[in-house]
């Protein structure tokens, strides 16, 4: 289940949470069911659609990385089919809740499952599609997020475009972690990711939070290029994996980033403190 990454698949729930202006719009205090259920439906999805990846990869992990639980005989294939079926059935019962019905976090949810499965079973052969279907599945996220308030996914639904470029960026470095990559595409990469710490930038220049949600990023900055860096220097897979597990966990600066950049530091601040967590999940689960 990678659970260092679900707790990233959290935090976008947050910072979309905190892009709605969730926290803005109860100042006397929060009805906590919503919050509750959209966390809960983000664990189901990540969950779930990590669990699906290891069962279509079960015959190519005897290969590449026969550590993995199935492959490793930890967990029967059709028994982790079905714990994955389950958590992906939870994340789209838990959001229809949100609502007392489909509209809108329910059908977000069905879409982020489709596009986890599709990925799982298609995307991840793509050079192209690939990337771009698993940045779907974080920009769809962070709108599970957003729709909280739903009227807020007409005003912010673009912001949801930024995950999508940097988890793309990710995942297409990711493909190097076996057998190395080439330095092209970690220099593509890298550009990718300055192209997301400007769109915050541009974004909190814009919501006069800019000295909020710099600090943020100064530490975003730092945690995704310094492990590019030595990539791109010697683009072997164990540095390239290390530079994957750099940006995953990442994602939860760049979340408190956006938290920060729409006035709400407090949240900013809870979501940093995800990160310790995640780092000491990620010492014992694997995070690719």
């Amino acid at each position: 289940m990678r659970p260092a990454n679900i707790v990233t698949a959290v935090s976008d729930i947050l910072a979309g949470i905190a892009i709605a202006g969730y926290f803005a719009s109860y100042p006397g205090g929060l009805y906590p069911l919503p919050v509750t259920l959209l966390v809960l439906s983000t664990i189901g999805l990540y969950g779930g659609g990590v669990v699906f990846n290891d069962v279509f990869d079960a015959e190519l992990d005897k290969v590449e990385r026969p550590e993995r639980p199935i492959p490793s005989g930890l967990i029967l294939k059709q028994n982790a089919a079905l714990l994955g079926g389950v958590l992906l059935l939870i994340g789209i019962v838990a959001a229809a809740f949100v609502h007392a019905g489909l509209l809108p976090s329910g059908l977000i949810a069905i879409a982020i499952a489709i596009a986890a499965l599709a990925y799982d079973k298609w995307g991840k052969h793509h050079p192209l599609l690939g990337p771009l279907n698993m940045g779907i599945c974080r920009g769809l996220n962070l709108l599970l997020g957003i729709s909280i308030i739903p009227v807020a996914l007409y005003q912010y639904w673009a912001i949801s475009l930024i995950p999508v470029l940097y988890i793309a960026a990710i995942t297409m470095i990711s493909r190097g972690e076996v057998h190395g990559g080439k330095k092209r595409t970690l220099y593509a990469a890298a550009v990718f990711y300055l192209m997301v710490i400007v769109a915050i930038l541009l974004v909190s220049f814009t919501n006069k939070t800019i000295v909020f949600s710099s600090a943020f990023l100064v530490l975003f900055g730092i945690m995704i290029f310094m492990p590019l860096k030595k990539a791109i220097q010697d683009p072997k897979g164990a540095l390239i994996g290390k530079a994957v597990k750099a940006g995953v966990l990442a994602l939860i600066l760049m979340n408190a980033a956006w938290a920060a950049a729409f006035g709400t530091l407090s949240l900013a601040l809870f979501i940093v403190l995800l990160l310790p967590l995640s780092l000491w999940m990620a010492k014992a689960f694997a995070v690719t």
